[in-house]
């Protein structure tokens, strides 16, 4: 197979600010992100804790019987979000090790300004949990409601006795109000960067726009939609629709930054030739399942949550077997090809210096951004704000590569006038020639001095 030769010339298309920025902004660009996100991190590790923890009840008979608890919530408020009652077994001074199933029968019941405890689920629930043990046992959890439509609820509960301690686990009603204004700062932020970014380009015709700025102009109103201004409605409606909007549009953004990725490992070195069939339809169909999984296995398990308060998808995994399996599959085949795409573009233009600049600064931002995600997973350090502030600065710190400078319209219109016809004839000599090093471009006017001198000479 022998690639196809594409001349590569960024005045044909918007320029970018990529192209302008010294390896001293470069340096610099990087810094106010890192600088951005620790604050967010920071901000994470100094508030207040996400679960709010009360003991809801101690008791230590050691009877087999299923032996049933009316166990009262404490007080809620809309701000609590959700409700756990959780169990942690805890071992006697002679068992080191136990695993074993414990069978246990729930029924909920909220409570009404009037003290009448109406069904929340008109029906008890049987459920068997594995319990086990090996110096401490796990957390088993009882009950989950996704969200309060009561004050306070009350659960009867039932199951195997043992040395045990419950637990009501709710969402901070302070980390609640951080998460408001959290979100609200983010919202307002993404709309002054996409409003900004459209600026920038508002003069270039959309054909002459780069395949990365296409695609901001794509994500950064998903963004948008992932910060989610209708979050504050989870407040002042009862309803689990709120959640599954705010689920279902981190979803889109998440899957839309998946398909960016393909597309501009691959786009980038076949400008011209992007067919719909050939292009695009086999990455919508990699990442389009991935986010049918996603969305599938989110609607099942608010609906099956909804219906019963005791319904776990990582314990009742007997369903979710043959999803897991599929997303698994469909998740590897992607990151094979991604790899594929990106050991291909950085082969093949490496010596092309415009698009090795993009494929490196791409290839080390987004590098940095996944090892930061694995750390978070890893360490839990401030989960939701450092998620949520990475992938913001992430994409504003892209907006801002790819947006063009103030003059980029100008340098543009004297790169196609006739009297500097030679500034065309070979754009990457001028940039990125034998002094790319030593001289990055800082604007139009370093161009028209170098060959303001060249021509004095000849």
């Amino acid at each position: 197979y022998e690639p196809k030769k594409v001349t590569f010339s960024p005045s044909e298309l918007a320029p970018m600010r990529l192209y302008t920025l010294s390896k001293r902004h470069f340096v610099l660009v990087f810094v106010v992100f890192f600088i951005c996100f620790g604050l967010t991190v920071f901000i994470g590790i100094a508030g207040p804790n996400v679960i709010e923890t009360s003991v809801a009840r101690t008791d230590l008979n050691n009877s087999l019987k299923l032996k049933p608890f009316n166990l009262n919530s404490p007080p809620l408020s809309t701000y609590n979000q959700q409700l756990w009652l959780t169990c942690v077994v805890e071992l006697d001074q002679h068992d080191v090790s136990l695993k074993r199933n414990v069978t246990m029968t729930v029924k909920v019941l909220g409570v009404v300004k009037d003290g009448s405890t109406p069904y929340v689920n008109n029906q008890v629930h049987n459920r068997t949990r594995l319990l086990s043990c090996a110096q401490k046992c796990s957390e088993i959890i009882v009950a989950h409601l996704g969200y309060l439509n009561y004050t306070q609820y009350n659960i009867f509960v039932s199951f195997e006795d043992l040395n045990k301690l419950t637990y009501w686990k709710t969402y901070n009603p302070t980390f609640s109000q951080v998460e408001i204004w959290f979100r609200f700062v983010f919202v307002v932020l993404t709309f002054m960067v996409t409003c900004l970014f459209a600026h920038s380009l508002r003069k270039f015709s959309m054909r002459d726009w780069g395949i990365e700025q296409k695609w901001m102009s794509i994500l950064l109103p998903l963004l948008l939609l992932y910060n989610d201004p209708f979050f504050p409605l989870s407040f002042l409606v009862n309803s689990w629709f709120p959640g599954m909007l705010d689920d279902l549009f981190q979803s889109l953004f998440l899957c839309a930054l998946l398909l960016f990725w393909l597309c501009v490992y691959h786009g980038i070195r076949v400008q011209g030739e992007r067919k719909c069939l050939t292009f695009y339809l086999p990455k919508f169909f990699i990442v389009g399942l991935l986010w049918l999984a996603s969305v599938t296995l989110g609607i099942w398990q608010t609906v099956n949550e909804v219906r019963d308060p005791t319904y776990q998808y990582r314990v009742d995994t007997g369903n979710f077997q043959g999803m897991k399996i599929f997303f698994l599959v469909v998740a590897t085949t992607y990151i094979l090809y991604l790899l594929f795409l990106i050991v291909r573009a950085c082969s093949e233009l490496r010596n092309m210096p415009y698009v090795d600049l993009r494929l490196k600064f791409l290839t080390a931002l987004t590098f940095i951004v996944l090892v930061i995600s694995i750390v978070i997973l890893y360490l839990l350090p401030a989960e939701f704000l450092s998620f949520y502030g990475l992938l913001n600065f992430y994409l504003y710190t892209l907006a801002f590569v790819y947006s063009p400078s103030k003059n980029a319209l100008y340098e543009s219109q004297l790169k196609d006038n006739p009297a500097f016809s030679m500034l065309n004839d070979s754009d990457d000599d001028v940039i990125y020639g034998s002094d790319y090093e030593e001289m990055p471009l800082q604007n139009g006017q370093a161009i028209r001095a170098k060959y303001k001198e060249e021509s004095d000479s000849d």
